[in-house]
């Protein structure tokens, strides 16, 4: 018996529930990594074309839907934008401004844990360091904090909110842990599909915000 079709990955949500064989692990790896690779090239391409007038105007601040869902003193966990991913300083700005405290991922080396570290300043890049990833995290002596709210960086997603992400998993596995949190995803239009290879472990997002419109998602 040879390996499963392409499409297999399309089968109702309680079909992934079911042990898989090896094959079709790496057969779903691979067509991740596909999707994965198409979606960053349309997503470079959507942000190079974007006028720099237009894209200094989105994500300025929170949609209202997205601010109702955590109320002043609670925490919010962001992520250093890289490259064309949708930007997060400005929502930083507008959360501080208005009584939340903020946080960022930590690494303490490539393979350790992800956490979440206190970040005072979004005013401030030299608050900042270089991670084991090559990407902006708080200072290693800084307060380990537990947010009420992530933003996760995407590579896709779909408007029910599942997410694709990096695919280091670093995400899906902090979320595991701290099923409390309310996960939301920050994208572009142009990374909206119609169905990702979704696995028992991948947690669908409370919502996805993009330039345009708030997707309400399945968390």
């Amino acid at each position: 018996m040879g390996p499963p079709p392409s499409f297999y990955w399309l089968m109702p949500p309680l079909y992934w529930l079911m042990p898989l064989r090896p094959d079709t692990k790496r057969l779903i790896a691979k067509e991740k990594q596909e999707l994965r690779d198409r979606l960053k090239k349309q997503r470079r391409e959507h942000v190079q074309a974007l006028p720099a007038e237009a894209l200094a105007l989105m994500f300025y601040r929170p949609p209202g839907p997205l601010a109702a869902l955590t109320s002043p003193g609670a925490t919010i966990g962001l992520y250093c934008a890289m490259k064309a991913e949708a930007p997060t300083l400005p929502y930083a700005k507008w959360y501080q401004e208005n009584g939340y405290a903020l946080a960022l991922p930590y690494f303490d080396n490539r393979d350790a844990p992800m956490q979440f570290r206190r970040w005072d300043n979004p005013y401030d890049e030299d608050e900042l360091e270089a991670g084991p990833f090559g990407i902006a995290q708080p200072r290693k002596d800084t307060q380990e904090i537990l947010p009420d709210l992530v933003f996760t960086p995407l590579t896709g997603f779909t408007a029910d909110g599942h997410r694709l992400g990096q695919g280091g998993g670093h995400y899906d596995r902090w979320l595991a842990r701290h099923k409390h949190v309310i996960p939301v995803g920050l994208g572009w239009d142009c990374q909206l599909v119609d169905a990702l290879p979704t696995e028992a472990h991948d947690r669908p997002l409370r919502m996805v915000v993009t330039p345009t419109r708030a997707f309400t998602g399945e968390a």
